[in-house]
């Protein structure tokens, strides 16, 4: 997810897509510690998109942009 897509959505959604981010960090380090994951990568790919969301949402509650 980009950050104009992020930027795009309204703060509920913004939330609810962070809270579906950290399960699905969750869920891959699981199958991590089980070996059951592949791509390695998705790891990192799901915590800069929890990163994007939140600065984008901290620059809501700031008033910033």
């Amino acid at each position: 997810m980009k950050v104009e897509e992020i930027r795009a959505l309204s703060d509920k959604e913004a939330v609810k897509q962070l809270e579906a981010a950290h399960q699905e960090l969750f869920n891959l380090r699981s199958r991590l510690a089980t070996k059951q994951l592949v791509n390695h990568r998705e790891i990192r790919r799901v915590k800069k998109k929890i990163a994007r969301l939140k600065t984008i949402i901290t620059e809501r509650e700031l008033g910033i942009r």
